[in-house]
């Protein structure tokens, strides 16, 4: 009584918030994206020395250091704390915030960050009664998202944009956007499996390799030669240092807290890239949407709950995942436990809006809380294909049986 319950006021919260037009709650995240730029500007007005918006600050002051032929690679204490662990094309593209203040700078790094996402999110087939029900699934994760100041929902809407562009046979801008991701986070790489849900494979590689050639040369605007190849050999070691740093808010951080397992994660990498390309093979010439959708959102989870230095603000890309798969088909009753689980335990658990502080930073993030629905999500689209294709030949079995 009490499941039929909980789908009963999760059905009357849907129904009420489907009522709200679309358009009010584009307003709300842009809204979101000015008023937390203020404030992470005014909340570190009295920081002695760092700023809350640091990662905006490692963004932007990467172009200067490209300009003054600097390593990128290395610590720069006097500027910022961390780590520009992003390609030298990302820089110098960072030219286009940094000649600005700080405040304005930040206000239009958000804005742009939500207009991609926004404008990707339209190109969704998401029934017009389920949209503001959409876009509510990702309010706080957008939030967490916007207060880091990072670039993951513009990559979200760039994954998003490219799989509309594969839908309408548009290869050359589904592997420029794509690539673009690539030079941004190296997980981009990822979503290029899906150029094999479509006919023009090779035409996909062909433009996804031309894409890679010309982004790779680009610094060569405002930089040397050999300068451009020390950045390409300093940012290879330090990716290859960073991969050993950690396990993330991830899989593997969820099984290494909970369960003291020392993972290798080569081997625990390959695991999951086997299963992860397992539907590719399976329905390897698939035209339907429902289908390619679901692959979409199989690799916005994978590039985050299997990624070793995921973080809690990463997890727009992996929810925004969920919600595709949830809200693009009929509801049923698992799906609607797992998608409302994933919900409190991804987003609900990790805001001090609702969760007390010292609890989201004592077990949430050190236990990867955040990882364990969302991982459990991604299993069943992957897996759920085999099932019913299965369930598909027995039903046929069954019919050629009575027909003779």
């Amino acid at each position: 009584m009490q499941s039929l319950g909980t789908k009963g006021r999760w059905n009357a919260i849907c129904h009420a918030i489907s009522n709200i037009p679309p358009k009010y709650l584009y307003t709300l995240f842009l809204l979101m994206a000015v008023g937390i730029s203020f404030h992470s500007w005014f909340s570190s007005q009295d920081m002695d020395r760092w700023t809350r918006y640091n990662n905006f600050l490692i963004f932007k002051d990467a172009w200067s250091h490209l300009i003054q032929n600097k390593d990128l690679y290395i610590l720069y204490p006097d500027e910022y704390y961390d780590l520009y662990k992003y390609s030298p094309s990302f820089a110098m593209w960072m030219g286009v915030f940094a000649w600005m203040p700080d405040v304005p700078a930040l206000i239009c790094w958000n804005i742009m960050n939500v207009v991609v996402f926004l404008v990707a999110i339209r190109t969704l087939p998401v029934k017009k009664e389920k949209q503001s029900v959409f876009l509510l699934f990702l309010a706080i994760e957008m939030m967490i998202a916007l207060t880091s100041s990072q670039i993951n929902v513009f990559i979200t809407g760039f994954f998003i944009l490219a799989w509309h562009c594969m839908e309408n046979r548009k290869i050359a801008m589904a592997a420029l956007l794509l690539v673009v991701t690539i030079y941004i986070k190296i997980f981009g790489i990822v979503a290029l499996s899906l150029f094999l849900l479509y006919p023009q494979r090779w035409k996909a590689a062909l433009y996804t390799a031309f894409w890679t050639l010309i982004i790779a040369v680009m610094p060569l605007m405002v930089i040397s030669a050999d300068q451009l190849l020390f950045l390409y050999k300093s940012w290879a070691h330090l990716l290859a240092n960073d991969y050993s740093a950690s396990y993330g808010v991830s899989v593997m951080g969820w099984w290494h807290t909970w369960f003291n397992m020392d993972i290798s994660k080569q081997a625990f990498i390959l695991t999951a890239a086997a299963i992860f390309i397992l539907p590719f093979i399976k329905i390897l010439y698939s035209g339907e949407t429902k289908f390619n959708l679901n692959m979409l959102a199989s690799v916005l989870i994978w590039v985050v709950i299997f990624n070793h230095k995921g973080e809690s603000p990463t997890y727009i890309i992996a929810l925004t995942g969920v919600a595709i798969w949830y809200f693009t088909q009929p509801p049923t009753r698992v799906n609607t436990t797992l998608a409302v689980l994933t919900l409190v335990f991804t987003s609900f658990s990790s805001t001090d809006l609702i969760t007390p502080y010292w609890i989201a930073r004592t077990y949430v993030e050190p236990y990867a809380v955040k990882a364990v629905f969302c991982s459990i999500v991604w299993a069943k689209i992957v897996l759920e294909p085999f099932f019913v294709a299965q369930a598909s030949k027995v039903i046929a079995v069954e019919a050629h049986h009575k027909a003779a």
